[in-house]
């Protein structure tokens, strides 16, 4: 079994809450029934399951009605982005070029259905401003979507949403609005932030970043739309398919208990003090010989708060970001080259779009820390990057 002081790839996922879950379990072993049948035990399902979602609303600052449960985060984010085929003109989508491949890649679909994607090109900090997506709405007049990362699964830099919202409503002033999608799968656990905020349409979520199970995500739409996928009608319409009672019930629990709020004393309170870590522990890398952190704007204490602190990407000289990898596995730490659903591929498609040069993609790894993850244990992951880093570069 991984000891999970020693796990540092909470961005792929986490260890999920046994408590929770198994309370979850047993409420739903208990309440059996088709949410969508008409007897008792459907009525006694379909209970639990808005339970939840009431409780997933309150966590979120939202109406129930506006939480639909999925499958995961890419569903959610699918359902968003494929909203547009049910359009009656065809016109222009805008994805920022650090997107999951959630988006990423299902954007290239839209394209063989003659739709246009236009990148929302990223500065060298990871960061799509403002300025970049005002320019590319008076480029393209037509545009129906916007699609923004709210952080960003490899480098962990917090987009401006709220002002890329903003934006958006300023230059669309008495026409046509196009909606702005968040893909909020590596903010809920990471930072504070606030899906109610006026221009954000709908958002994307997954339980099993924040130690929920698998197959359970959260889409939340602002206002009704239509969804291009059809079949039994359940959640409104929006995702056809039986409910996962289990799963969103148990995504509430840990919802609730990991969401960072003020409010929400422990949860901030870890956030407040990995904060501070991240800046000891990018200060200490900093120091070790051929280590430079990705993107290198980060070392700047000036840019510490445009990133989450749960987040680091640090690339090694002579060391390719695989055998860093191994070597960091030999000692019993997990970590990863990137996005898990990207693993098998060479390329870094978020490294690119920031230019970052190929010799430093080739050689950067990322560390991804979560609730669970204490000081001591951060402390201990250094030492053993230290140790690995000498053996190829020596000591400073």
């Amino acid at each position: 079994m991984t000891d999970i002081s020693r796990y540092f790839d909470w961005a792929a996922t986490s260890p999920q809450d046994k408590q929770l879950l198994t309370e979850a379990l047993n409420e739903t072993l208990e309440n059996w029934g088709n949410p969508s049948s008409s007897h008792k035990a459907g009525k006694e399902a379909k209970d639990l399951l808005e339970k939840a979602r009431v409780s997933c609303a309150a966590t979120l600052g939202v109406k129930p009605e506006s939480v639909f449960f999925t499958s995961g985060g890419t569903e959610s984010d699918q359902i968003a982005l494929l909203s547009v085929l049910t359009k009656p003109v065809k016109g222009t989508v805008l994805i920022s070029t650090i997107e999951h491949p959630a988006i990423r890649e299902q954007a290239q679909m839209l394209v063989k259905c003659g739709w246009k994607v236009v990148p929302l090109k990223a500065n060298k900090l990871g960061i799509i401003t403002p300025e970049t997506v005002a320019d590319a709405l008076t480029e393209h007049e037509d545009t129906h979507l916007v699609c923004i990362m709210a952080v960003n699964n490899e480098t962990g830099i917090i987009q401006p949403v709220k002002e890329i919202a903003d934006i958006i409503a300023e230059k669309t002033k008495g026409k046509r609005r196009p909606k702005l999608h968040i893909d909020c799968v590596q903010a809920a656990g990471k930072i504070p932030f606030d899906i109610s905020y006026p221009g954000i349409d709908s958002a994307a979520f997954s339980a099993h970043k924040i130690c929920g199970p698998r197959g359970i995500g959260i889409l939340y739409l602002k206002d009704a739309q239509e969804s291009f996928l059809r079949g039994g009608g359940q959640e409104k319409g929006i995702r056809s398919g039986t409910e996962n009672v289990f799963g969103a019930l148990a995504f509430s629990k840990v919802l609730e208990k990991h969401f960072i709020k003020e409010s929400n004393k422990e949860a901030f309170e870890h956030y407040s003090l990995m904060k501070n870590k991240m800046t000891d522990l990018i200060e200490k890398l900093s120091e070790l010989k051929g280590c430079s952190i990705v993107p290198e704007g980060r070392t700047n204490p000036e840019n510490s708060g445009l990133f989450s602190p749960y987040v680091l990407q640090a690339a090694f000289k002579n060391i390719p970001g695989q055998v860093m990898l191994r070597a960091l596995d030999a000692k019993g730490f997990c970590i990863s080259t990137g996005s898990a659903c990207s693993n098998k591929k060479a390329s870094r498609p978020v490294l690119e779009a920031m230019q970052v040069p190929a010799d430093i993609r080739e050689t950067a790894v990322r560390f991804s820390f979560g609730p669970l993850t204490r000081t001591e244990d951060i402390d201990a992951l250094f030492e053993a990057v230290k140790e690995i880093n000498n053996t190829f570069n020596g000591n400073k």
